[in-house]
């Protein structure tokens, strides 16, 4: 029997009941259509971005039971083409939660209708802000339950991620102050 672990955020914990990774696992598909795709009959990298960005909003909604806004994309990394014709998949769920924000990673497939053949074309992480729906302002997420090693990895993972985000985020601002100050 597998044990159940709360995942509680460095921020302090919430009195929200916590909801297993398996509650916002979200799954998305549609057939590649030739408006869809460039020149060289290929998924357009905009399209496969916008479907990222849904197929996550979906996994934050169902763990959040709230509006959720985009705050950032940590990385998409593109792998392999999705051709026109083929069925594009989308399966996402929420890595790990922070106060009023959850990481998102997201996995995409393409699958050959003819073969049945699937590869892995696309990875990427999105955070997410979840939204009152009253102040329109942000509020605190319910914890994450981590049931499996496999969950616990990307727990721990997605804290690294974070931090990286942080502290680029800190070097631009700074940045930014500095160039303002020149004018």
């Amino acid at each position: 029997m597998t044990k159940k672990v709360t995942a509680r955020t460095h921020h302090g914990a919430n009195s929200l009941p916590g909801k297993p990774v398996s509650a916002s696992r979200s799954e998305m598909s549609e057939v590649v259509l030739p408006a869809q795709t460039n020149a060289l009959g290929k998924l357009l990298g905009g399209h496969v971005m916008h479907l990222v960005d849904i197929a996550a909003a979906m996994a934050a909604c169902r763990h959040s039971n709230s509006y959720v806004v985009t705050a950032s994309v940590d990385s998409i990394d593109f792998r392999n083409a999705v051709n026109l014709g083929e069925i594009v998949i989308l399966k996402s769920q929420v890595n790990r939660v922070f106060t009023t924000s959850m990481e998102i990673g997201v996995e995409v497939f393409s699958e050959n209708v003819l073969t049945g053949e699937r590869k892995h074309t696309t990875s990427a992480f999105v955070t997410f802000v979840s939204i009152d729906e009253k102040t329109r302002q942000p509020k605190p997420v319910r914890p994450l339950i981590l049931k499996t090693a496999e969950e616990k990895r990307r727990f721990a993972e997605a804290a690294v991620r974070r931090e990286a985000r942080l502290e680029l985020r800190a070097r631009n601002q700074k940045s930014d102050a500095e160039i303002k100050s020149k004018k």
